[in-house]
């Protein structure tokens, strides 16, 4: 299983860097089935993932990815691989390091698994080629990181907290609204970062470069039904919160890592199902390098927020 996931991010990302090697066009093909925009890169991932797995399958596999959905790539398949070719499409439409290959595994034949079935899982860093796998084995093994890895923050203030937040599909004022308070407080004593990719904001939690990473926007939702107007406005037409395919193999690596990361409830995220991109099903985040912090971000969030759906006069007919 390590060779075929690590050979498989290795190989979407030798597709990717050759793509940018003729210049990126930053074109929108379409949007994802869970309604995200689709750029040209993510078509050059996608078919690198699929051409990759029909050549070099030893065993029979399904796959679920973010523009693919659901494909059986042979009769009973035995393990699921959820794949993002690209997390972090933005970044990496721009040339940017924050774009990751993510891939996670779980057996597959009993029904429909959640992420508490993943059982291995590989990140790879699209610009530089360094690498997170983990399994039930060998546990979390890296390489091309120029510290060892994991190395985690014991962070435990607010105001020191190097953190990243997320704004994809996210309504600015209701994030705001919630945590605005929070980046003020840190901005200049830590770091506050926004890098459009849930992955590489976790796996940066495993290096020790981050001490944290929140996405609330599914919360917000949950809590307050009526924003819905709001997170639709800004996507389109869609709810665009945590699919699994944008954290499965992040969650999983960063457990094995010793990160103590829940949703915004502070509960666990394994019972999210794999194969399902409905808003009941995709969920928020909040990442943590101790205990510490974790416990106090969760207190911290104002989530009692003020009316929704403002109008946008930019959009007034």
């Amino acid at each position: 299983m390590k060779q075929l996931l690590t050979d498989l991010g290795a190989h979407v990302r030798s597709e990717l860097l050759a793509y940018a090697d003729r210049g990126l066009a930053r074109q929108v093909h379409g949007d994802s089935p869970g309604g995200d925009a689709q750029f040209d890169v993510d078509e050059v991932a996608e078919q690198a993932v699929l051409d990759y797995l029909r050549a070099h399958a030893k065993f029979p596999l399904a796959l679920y990815t973010e523009d693919g959905s659901y494909i059986e790539l042979a009769p009973d398949p035995q393990v699921l691989l959820v794949v993002d070719p690209i997390d972090g499409t933005r970044p990496t439409s721009a040339g940017l390091e924050m774009g990751m290959v993510s891939i996670a595994a779980a057996p597959y034949g009993n029904g429909a698994p959640t992420l508490a079935d993943v059982t291995a899982a590989c990140l790879v860093e699209i610009k530089s080629g360094a690498w997170l796998y983990g399994d039930e084995q060998e546990g979390l093994t890296s390489g091309g990181f120029s510290t060892p890895v994991p190395r985690l923050s014991h962070n435990t203030d607010l105001a020191r907290m190097f953190w990243s937040i997320e704004f994809n599909g996210h309504p600015m004022r209701l994030m705001s609204d919630a945590y605005a308070h929070l980046v003020d407080r840190s901005a200049n004593t830590g770091g506050i970062f926004v890098f459009n990719s849930s992955t590489f904001s976790i796996s940066r939690i495993i290096t020790g470069q981050l001490d944290a990473f929140v996405d609330i926007g599914n919360r917000v939702l949950r809590d307050h039904p009526q924003t819905g107007a709001d997170f639709l406005r800004v996507g389109r037409g869609s709810i665009l919160h945590l699919f699994p395919y944008d954290i499965a193999a992040a969650v999983y690596l960063a457990r094995l890592a010793g990160v103590v990361i829940t949703d915004a409830y502070g509960d666990d995220l394994g019972g999210m199902s794999l194969v399902d991109l409905g808003p009941m099903n995709q969920k928020s985040c909040i990442a943590a390098s101790t205990p510490e912090l974790h416990k106090q971000l969760i207190e911290s969030i104002h989530w009692d927020l003020g009316p929704a759906a403002t109008p946008d006069p930019t959009e007034a007919s």
